[in-house]
């Protein structure tokens, strides 16, 4: 793994384990899995590149603040 996947990596495991976006932000993600997670496993299917661009066109969607039901997004 190179450097720079595994240091984006322990950057988003750190967020993560703060508790993510509800006590940071005092929202909650509107999808499944969450977008944290989401960034994570397609950094590591795709490589950190790709798989940062993808979880920035996530991020991008995620606009309904308060949505009460999740959107189911797996990583392809």
């Amino acid at each position: 793994m190179a450097w720079l996947q595994r240091f984006i990596l322990q950057r988003i495991d750190r967020y993560q384990q703060k508790g993510g976006g509800t006590p940071q932000f005092g929202v909650s993600c509107n999808f499944n899995p969450t977008c944290s997670e989401y960034a994570r496993q397609a950094i590591l299917k795709h490589g950190s590149i790709k798989g940062c661009c993808m979880a920035f066109k996530r991020l991008k969607r995620c606009n309904e603040r308060d949505r009460v039901d999740k959107i189911d997004d797996p990583v392809d």
